[in-house]
């Protein structure tokens, strides 16, 4: 695979992961269990909104495209399902508010661990948003764990947490599977290490967090199930992308 291809696939799997989180948060609003957590979710949707359109315009950036409004529209709406890269932990969908929280927290815990791994990027421009974004993501990480402190110490709350753990942590592994482009992305010093790199630290992160529990699966099981999650959609997906284009198709002339 050519060097700009390979960095245009490591960006594309990030932006596309910060998008549909985005766009997962922002289907909280006006649903969350109390009016302080609909702001917050919201907040929080933006910020994952914004990092995902700066780095679309990386991307289109290396393809030579002007950033435009409509070009970033293209690009984050408008290609077919095969073309995005994103894994299947943010294209999961939830009605069950345990389960978007265990998933915000997880997120949200790899997010600023793979930010990390671009702030010295040899691409200026990705290393002052990775800079930026690391400063929202404390953020992120503060409101999550406020809520699972006071859940946790709860019996029955814990008990409904740990339950929205083991829906959500098969999961995992998805999150951390790099792209094919990711050696060629760690070539031009885009990035200090590989993604796959970030799974045991994520995993040590989950079980200091939640305990050792039976939500927790066998990393060996998982492991040896791999499915090319990045390249391959989910059942969720087609549904998500309807829902984050209604606008779109309701008037082609709106902009992101």
């Amino acid at each position: 695979m050519s060097e700009p291809h390979g960095v245009r696939e490591y960006l594309l799997a990030f932006a596309d992961d910060e998008h549909l989180m985005g766009q997962q948060h922002t289907e909280w609003i006006g649903v969350a269990p109390f009016l302080e957590e609909d702001l917050a979710v919201s907040s929080i949707g933006q910020d994952e909104l914004g990092h995902a359109a700066l780095l679309y315009e990386l991307v289109l950036d290396l393809e030579g495209v002007e950033a435009t409004d409509l070009a970033l529209d293209a690009l984050a709406f408008d290609r077919p399902s095969h073309g995005y890269r994103c894994c299947h932990l943010v294209e999961y969908t939830t009605n069950d508010w345990a389960e978007a929280l265990v998933r915000h927290w997880i997120y949200d815990t790899f997010e600023a661990m793979r930010w990390q791994l671009v702030a010295g990027s040899s691409l200026p421009k990705l290393a002052s948003v990775a800079r930026k974004a690391l400063q929202e993501e404390a953020f992120h990480r503060r409101h999550a764990d406020a809520l699972l402190d006071k859940l946790l110490d709860a019996p029955e709350a814990r008990d409904r947490i740990l339950e929205a753990l083991g829906a959500v942590y098969p999961l995992v592994e998805g999150l951390c599977e790099p792209v094919e482009g990711e050696a060629a992305a760690m070539s031009a010093g885009m990035a200090a290490a590989s993604t796959a790199d970030l799974l045991e630290p994520l995993h040590q992160a989950i079980e200091a967090r939640f305990g050792r529990s039976d939500s927790i699966g066998s990393r060996t099981a998982s492991l040896q199930n791999r499915q090319n999650r990045r390249t391959t959609r989910s059942a969720d997906f087609d549904p998500l992308l309807q829902r984050m284009r209604e606008v779109l198709d309701y008037d082609p002339g709106a902009v992101w």
